[in-house]
């Protein structure tokens, strides 16, 4: 029994049995066959439904492999200062978005960076009271490691100069000690804290909205990495038959002891919503220099960053996930973090074998991995642990990494030093810091280059790209592999599930500068079409 056979196609499989062929059958969501036209139409009954690809290019489905799918959903919703070229743009935004709104209602936003600002310096609280002095507001820096409030929202707070920095976190001051509308790393929290927040429901909403953008840029799944009420909310779509992405949910440290309790295990779910591992935070991030580092910033040489969880603080979480079926993902973008987090996989790994537990049954992870000391350039593949990284962050970052890094960028932002030791090398988007569609993030690994061309024609470091085929394994085979759903993800074979995208050309005969120019043109996932058709 077939229930719907593609035939006329330019099928990109990535199976090395069969690496193109024209046409796939599917029946109950799976792939059946793979092969030439007549073969598969062979298998045609009077129920299956014939579509032609019309010569369209087909690859398997792309999986974000670092995603913060409530924070997307909800920053459709919220003040656009994305990007903006300075800080009166994200004043006049504010400012248009309190005219719609009621006394004392919180504004919110996302996007904003001083990188952007020819003064490339923080905005605070002054900057915004004029605007807003009922209104509290909340706008969180594009890297998500910063937020700018104003005064009304230090006074619901009640954060003032007598307040201390909680661990792991810095309150920015003037010179008189006064908080100055600049919270870093925790201590976003004593805000955030006070915030009213949507409901379950709400959430559901918006991220049926994100859903629908992230299929038709040929999304079929994505590893998630925001909180519980997230986790709440995607399980509402799921049981009301709106999931139309597949999703690994991880859980952060805060909530891991439920789990535990629990007793939840790795890849407890289905195959539309499963349990990922335990997500830590090891530092900071680069746009706030709060990345943890070795040796102190170029711009800096009194900063060497934040350390947001402890070495020891870290070893125990990782060892009692570790004992109660869980693998462990970790935020780390200073080589000073990359190296605590790896010092504490080390150690892990040999408690692992001591208790008979495989690197295949646990498969740690490390998110970002953004700048690794040479030292430690080998150490991953020796551990085996994933290494989830971020191709367009390095396109979108380079001018403040060599600013704050300089001849240190060479370690930086390197999916090919991994790739070339063996190393699982996972690629996604960290959505909402950069755009999920994965069409600039393959270019961005390609070319090392922004979309306006820059730095130049080589791209920033070159000797660090990957190729087309590597960058595609990135969004598809090293995903599943992380999931623990290699054997039916990632690509296109017999017994696989059906989630597939077609796409207006072949990325893999395109010379590169045309990768941009993609387009995607239908999205399956599970054999039904959730974008477009043919």
């Amino acid at each position: 029994m077939v229930d719907r056979i593609l035939y006329n196609g330019n099928i990109i499989t990535q199976d090395e049995k069969k690496r193109r062929v024209s046409a796939i059958a599917i029946h109950g969501g799976r792939i059946v066959a793979v092969g030439d036209d007549d073969d598969m139409l062979d298998l045609e009954t009077a129920h299956t439904i014939r579509e032609n690809l019309g010569g369209h290019t087909v690859i398997p489905g792309l999986t974000d492999a670092h995603i913060h799918w409530q924070w997307t959903a909800r920053s459709l919703y919220e003040v656009d200062v994305y990007e903006v070229p300075n800080k009166q743009v994200a004043l006049a935004r504010v400012a248009e978005r309190i005219t719609i709104s009621s006394p004392n209602d919180w504004i919110t936003g996302h996007g904003w960076s001083q990188e952007f600002w020819a003064d490339k310096q923080f905005p605070t609280a002054q900057d915004l009271d004029p605007i807003s002095p009922n209104n509290p507001v909340y706008l969180r820096a594009k890297s998500g490691h910063a937020v700018w409030v104003n005064s009304a929202a230090l006074r619901v707070a009640n954060i003032t100069a007598n307040t201390p920095d909680p661990e792991g976190g810095h309150i920015g001051r003037d010179e008189h000690g006064n908080p100055n509308g600049m919270l870093f790393e925790t201590a976003i929290q004593l805000v955030f804290q006070h915030m009213p927040h949507p409901t379950t429901e709400q959430i559901a909403e918006q991220m049926k909205s994100a859903q629908k953008l992230a299929l038709a840029a040929g999304l079929t799944g994505i590893h998630d990495f925001d909180g519980p009420r997230c986790f709440a909310a995607i399980q509402m779509l799921h049981q009301a038959g709106d999931l139309a992405l597949r999703v690994v949910k991880n859980i952060n440290d805060p909530q891991i002891h439920h789990a535990h309790e629990l007793g939840i295990r790795w890849g407890f779910g289905d195959d539309w919503l499963r349990i990922g591992g335990l997500k830590i935070f090891a530092d900071g991030a680069l746009g706030q220099r709060t990345a943890l580092m070795i040796a102190p910033y170029d711009d800096d040489p009194t900063n060497f960053g934040i350390r947001v969880s402890e070495k020891a603080h870290m070893l125990e979480l990782i060892r009692t996930a570790s004992l109660n079926g869980l693998p462990s993902t970790i935020h780390a973008i200073g080589d000073c973090a990359v190296r605590d987090v790896l010092d504490v996989y080390e150690a892990v790994r040999a408690e692992e074998r001591k208790q008979g537990i495989s690197p295949e049954s646990r498969r740690h992870r490390i998110e970002h991995v953004q700048i690794i000391h040479p030292d430690d350039k080998h150490r991953l593949a020796q551990l085996k642990i994933i290494a989830s990284m971020q191709p367009i962050h390095a396109t979108s970052d380079y001018v403040m990494a060599d600013s704050y890094w300089g001849n240190r960028c060479e370690w930086a932002y390197n999916p090919r030093l991994q790739l070339d030791q063996g190393v699982v090398v996972a690629f996604g988007s960290d959505s909402p810091i950069e755009p999920f569609d994965p069409i600039p993030n393959i270019y961005a690994a390609v070319t090392r280059r922004r979309i306006d061309g820059s730095p130049n024609e080589n791209g920033w470091y070159p000797q660090n790209k990957v190729t087309v085929e590597e960058a595609l394994r990135g969004f598809t085979i090293a995903p599943a592999y992380a999931a623990g759903m290699e054997n039916r993800l990632g690509k296109l074979s017999q017994g696989y599930l059906a989630d597939l995208v077609v796409l207006d050309r072949d990325l893999l005969k395109i010379p590169a500068e045309e990768i941009l120019e993609t387009q995607v043109l239908a999205t399956m996932v599970g054999g039904d079409w959730q974008f477009g058709g043919v």
